[in-house]
């Protein structure tokens, strides 16, 4: 990947810093990803590597498949510090790829927004964890997620912005490189994600 450089200074600086993103050379499958996403939603990155270590513990350290996350007893799962709600969740997102309902061939053929749309209709998928499938998972370059609290955070500290509108301004001038943008300026946090 050629090296990055954004218009803004504060940016510029975290890539001298941080280095190539290394979520760009990441591969990871659609239900992998949203299964893993669904863990991760309001914890922290500490919290959440855990819980997921956690979870792969109970299949043998092996990401597992549809049918094992339908099959598996929710008490298990519950085991490993996942809420009933999220078990729910996974175990719907499970029986979808099961059932042949979601087709990652297709979904990577869609435009930014059709993707959004399609995958908020699984239930327990709101609009961040497709933000962040867009970004990690089907690598899109300018997606920016502004319900991501870690994002909010980093720019307040860098730029002291609070206010959504200014924070999307900002971000425009990122265009058309925000998830690199948005990996920079997780990079910048104690609590980035180690991806």
């Amino acid at each position: 990947m050629s090296k990055i450089t954004f218009t803004d200074g504060k940016l510029n600086e975290l890539v001298k810093r941080y280095g190539p993103p290394t979520f760009l050379d990441r591969e990871e499958p659609l239900f992998e990803g949203l299964i893993g996403s669904i863990i991760s939603q309001q914890l922290s990155t500490k919290a959440a590597d855990t819980i997921y270590k956690r979870f792969l513990a109970l299949f043998n350290n092996r990401f597992p498949t549809p049918k094992q996350i339908i099959k598996i007893d929710k008490e298990k799962v519950r085991g490993a510090g996942i809420s009933y709600m999220k078990i729910s969740y996974m175990k719907d997102i499970a029986k979808a790829f099961d059932e042949k309902l979601i087709d990652e061939e297709k979904i990577k053929k869609m435009d930014d927004e059709e993707v959004m749309v399609e995958l908020i209709k699984l239930r327990g998928v709101g609009k961040w964890t497709a933000e962040m499938i867009l970004i990690f998972n089907l690598k899109r370059p300018d997606i920016f997620s502004l319900g991501d609290f870690g994002l909010r955070r980093a720019i307040r500290i860098l730029y002291g912005i609070t206010d959504e509108k200014e924070i999307l301004k900002l971000s425009e001038n990122w265009k058309p490189n925000r998830s690199i943008a948005c990996w920079y300026l997780w990079q910048s946090l104690d609590n980035s994600p180690k991806i």
